[in-house]
């Protein structure tokens, strides 16, 4: 992985949408899914996550996740114990 300053760049992706029903993580429409962002590291992206289930409370279908790139990026090093 890249080296930013001295610190692995461990890549997430922050995205969600409106889901079917609060029992799957199907959603209601994939077009109109809220790609939030790309981010650097694990916490940025739960700052990004945290800003916007807030802002999404009043909504009970609306869910964000993020996801870890860096361990779809390189698998092996996510299986010998890399960074969350």
């Amino acid at each position: 992985m890249a080296e930013e300053g001295g610190k692995k760049q461990l890549l997430h992706l922050v995205f969600g949408g409106e889901l079917k029903s609060l029992k799957s993580t199907d959603f209601r429409d994939l077009d109109s899914l809220d790609i939030v962002g790309v981010f650097p590291d694990y916490a940025s992206a739960l700052a990004a996550w945290k800003s916007k289930a807030q802002a999404s409370v009043d909504n009970a279908h609306m869910r964000y996740y993020v996801v870890h790139l860096h361990r779809l990026l390189d698998p092996e090093s996510a299986a010998s114990g890399g960074q969350a």
